[in-house]
């Protein structure tokens, strides 16, 4: 535990961090410039404009602020941002990179943050390959884990060997329906069909769930590869890991997903090796939040730390919203954004 002799700031906040991550926080801006911590990474798709540089640590706020209310997010939106401001949070903690306005409602950090008072620290890569959760959650051991794979920053590769009890393809399927309760999201989507007398209405979570690409619930499972083709894992990295570890027998891919005709899962089928996908990206802030809400918690007791998970739906047009607001977007339509000789109504 952190001893805190005064009123908990947010330094104390990262100096947790540094301890839940081993020293892996920016602490001081200058080591940005100086490029001295391999956690403060570009991301781009060579999208003019639209690149963002990761930074393990305090994004937006002052470090000397006080801290009473945390929430642990995944990725920040204008959704948690309002949530923030209604629970009077005074700072997230975000595993996932932020963008100036990408992240905020379209509008700049510092014209919508400082009237809730709302700091914000990320982490993303720094956070990576600190606990085997991801593994242990899919049905293996963790052995070996690489998180720059094939020389590529944040391709995580696990290589592991299945736990007790988990013998076939099937198993680890059951087991990730039961860790991530996915009898409890059901039975929620369910009670809102219900309310909103659809039963054309998504979830994110359940509209993703765990499969097998390549081979059978009965399958024989014990030397897996698990890696997450949204890091750029490719073909090339599936042969070079292949040579490292020969005697695989399953590939778990999983936060991202890939398609039955995608070239992984073809190189598997030919290769004879049972393919599976596992979680996806919606539950990761169970994955990866769950553990991270928990160390803080433990090291900073005299702050209040909450979970923020976002509920993603999708409906038909006509289901979306009650009869008013369904004759208020209609009429805004019509009367504003097209013209009524242009359409058969």
């Amino acid at each position: 535990m952190i001893n805190m002799q005064n009123e908990c700031t947010i330094h104390d906040v990262l100096q947790a961090l540094n301890v839940i991550t081993k020293g892996r926080m920016v602490m001081d801006w200058n080591e940005i410039a100086k490029g001295s911590n391999p956690f403060v990474l570009m991301k781009t798709s060579n999208i003019p404009g639209k690149s963002v540089v990761e930074i393990p640590g305090l994004v937006y706020g002052d470090m000397n602020a006080p801290v009473k209310k945390i929430g642990v997010a995944m990725t920040m939106t204008e959704c948690g941002i309002e949530l923030a401001s209604g629970m009077g949070l005074d700072l997230l903690v975000v595993h996932h990179p932020v963008a100036d306005a990408a992240n905020s409602g379209g509008v700049p950090f510092a014209q919508y943050l400082p009237l809730y008072n709302l700091s914000v620290i990320e982490l993303h890569e720094a956070f990576h390959g600190l606990h085997p959760g991801l593994a242990y959650l899919h049905g293996h051991q963790k052995l070996k884990t690489d998180t720059s794979f094939g020389g590529l920053h944040g391709n995580v590769l696990h290589k592991g060997i299945a736990l007790e009890g988990i013998q076939t393809a099937g198993d680890i399927l059951r087991r990730l329906d039961g860790y991530i309760g996915r009898q409890f999201d059901s039975t929620l989507l369910k009670s809102e069909q219900e309310i909103r007398s659809t039963d054309f209405l998504e979830e994110a979570t359940l509209a993703n769930p765990a499969g097998i690409l390549n081979g059978k619930e009965d399958t024989p499972v014990k030397h897996i590869l698990h890696f997450f083709p949204h890091t750029g894992f490719n073909v090339e990295h599936l042969q070079q890991a292949l040579d490292l570890y020969p005697e695989t027998d399953t590939i778990i891919a999983s936060i991202s997903r890939v398609r039955e005709d995608h070239p992984l899962v073809l190189e598997a089928k030919r290769l004879g090796l049972t393919f599976i996908i596992g979680n996806p990206h919606s539950v990761e802030i169970l994955e990866n939040g769950l553990p991270l809400a928990y160390a803080l918690e433990y090291l900073l007791p005299e702050i209040e730390i909450y979970v923020l998970r976002e509920r993603v739906t999708a409906m038909p047009l006509a289901c979306a919203g009650h009869q008013e607001i369904q004759n208020y977007g209609k009429d805004m339509a019509l009367n504003y954004l097209v013209s009524k000789k242009s359409i058969k109504i």
